[in-house]
C-alpha cells in the first residue's frame, strides 16, 4: 500500500520511520512546503521515496493509495477533502481540523468517495492508556463519574522559532489546546464519551512572543453524565507532566501519566515512557510496579519515538484492506475538535457552551 507524506517536518519523519517497519505498506512520495523543499528531499532520500512537487501532482498518481497529512493545522481540511475526492485514503495528524464544521466536511468527502479517514491519536495505543480504557469498559470503576486532565509543560521561545507557523493564529490556529493538550482531550472523550457542555478560560501567562494561548482551564459535562476538569499549560519551566485520572461511581480510580516533563516534539525529542500512576480497583491496587516493569521492558525493545504511530498505522492499513472503519475515525477526531473549540468559544463568549449549539460548530 503506497503512502505519500504531505509535509516534511518532524511529524513526517516519525511517520516515515513507522511506515518503514510495516511489511505491506511503503512510503512512495514526500511533498514539502515548497517544490524545492530541502527537508522533503532529505526525508525522501532517507526512505527511498520520490519527492512530489505539490499535493495536486500526487492526486493524479494512479499508484498512490493514501496520504498522511503532516502540514500545519489550518491546512488539514482542504488537503483532506482534495485527497478524498481523488480517491485516496486519508490519515490526518492531530488535530483533525480547527472547527467541527471542517471536520464534518472532511468526513462527508471521505464517505462520498468510500475511502478511509483516520486521525492520529497514537497515545490510545500506550499500554497504560489501554488498561484505563479496559477498566472502564469492563465496569471496574462502575460508571466513570469524574475525571481530571492535567497538561503542565513548557515550550521555550526557541521552540516557537523552529517554524514560522508555530505560535501564530493564522499558521497554527491556536496554542496549547490545539497542539499539545489535544492528545489528552482525545483520551478524555475516548474514556468518557462525547462532551455536552463546556465552560472555559484561556490566557497567555509567559509567552509574549506568540499570539495564541499558552494556558487553558475548563470544566466539562459529558453526555453520559461524567464531569471533568481540564488544566492545560505550556508555562511551567521545566515541564512537569501530562496525565488523566478517572474516578468511578463505585469509588475506584484509575489513571495514566502519558508524558513526563513536557510533551515531546515530534522528530526532535523522544516521548517519555507512559505509566499508570493511579489504580485503586479492589484486588489490583498492588499491580502498578509490575506494570511499570513490564512496560519498560517492552518499550526498551522498540523505537519509542515512532512505535505507537506504527501501531496506529498498522491498524489503518488493516482497516483499509479489511474494508472496516479504522480504530480512530473521523467522527472521533471531530468529537475532540468540538471539545477543543468549545473551550476557546466559552472563553471568548464569557460563558457556558453546549456543543450541540451552532456557535460550537463554527
Amino acid at each position: 500500500m503506497a503512502f505519500a507524506l504531505v509535509g516534511a517536518g518532524g511529524a513526517a519523519s516519525v511517520h516515515a520511520a513507522a511506515l518503514s517497519r510495516i511489511a505491506d505498506a511503503r512510503l512512495a512520495a514526500v511533498v514539502g512546503s515548497t517544490p524545492d523543499s530541502a527537508r522533503a528531499r532529505s526525508l525522501a532520500d532517507r526512505f527511498g521515496a520520490l519527492v512530489g512537487r505539490d499535493l495536486e501532482t500526487l492526486l493524479d498518481d494512479p499508484d498512490l493509495d493514501a496520504v498522511v497529512l503532516c502540514t500545519p493545522h489550518p491546512q488539514h481540511a482542504a488537503a483532506a477533502i482534495a485527497a478524498a475526492e481523488a480517491g485516496l485514503h486519508v490519515v490526518v495528524e492531530k488535530p483533525m481540523a480547527l472547527t467541527a464544521a471542517d471536520c464534518t466536511a472532511m468526513i462527508e468527502a471521505a464517505d462520498r468517495a468510500a475511502v478511509a479517514l483516520s486521525v492520529i491519536s497514537q497515545r490510545r495505543w500506550y499500554a497504560p492508556v489501554q488498561r484505563v480504557k479496559a477498566a472502564i469498559e469492563d465496569g471496574k470503576v462502575g460508571e466513570p463519574g469524574l475525571a481530571t486532565v492535567e497538561v503542565l509543560g513548557w515550550r521555550s521561545p526557541e521552540y516557537y522559532a523552529m517554524d514560522a507557523w508555530r505560535g501564530t493564529r493564522d499558521g497554527e490556529g491556536g496554542g496549547v489546546l490545539v497542539n499539545q493538550a489535544v492528545h489528552q482531550l482525545d483520551l478524555a472523550c475516548w474514556f468518557l464519551g462525547p462532551p455536552l457542555e463546556v465552560d472555559g478560560w484561556t490566557t497567555n501567562l509567559n509567552h509574549p512572543e506568540i499570539d495564541v494561548e499558552d494556558t487553558a482551564v475548563a470544566v466539562v459535562r459529558f453526555e453520559r453524565g461524567a464531569l471533568a476538569t481540564i488544566v492545560a499549560s505550556n508555562s511551567q519551566q521545566p515541564g512537569l507532566y501530562a496525565r488523566i485520572h478517572v474516578h468511578g461511581t463505585n469509588g475506584a480510580s484509575v489513571g495514566v501519566e502519558t508524558d513526563r516533563g513536557s510533551i515531546f516534539v515530534a522528530g526532535v525529542s523522544p516521548p517519555s515512557e507512559p505509566v499508570n500512576d493511579l489504580w485503586t480497583i479492589p484486588g489490583e491496587e498492588d499491580r502498578l510496579e509490575e506494570w511499570r516493569r513490564t512496560d519498560r521492558e517492552e518499550l526498551a525493545a522498540v523505537d519509542l519515538s515512532s512505535h505507537h504511530h506504527e501501531l496506529q498505522l498498522r491498524d489503518i492499513v488493516a482497516a483499509i484492506r479489511g474494508r472496516r472503519p479504522p480504530a480512530v475515525t473521523g467522527e472521533d477526531g471531530r468529537t475532540t475538535v468540538g471539545l477543543m473549540t468549545a473551550i476557546e468559544t466559552a472563553s471568548r463568549a464569557g460563558g457556558r457552551v453546549r456543543l450541540a449549539d451552532p456557535v460550537a460548530e463554527s
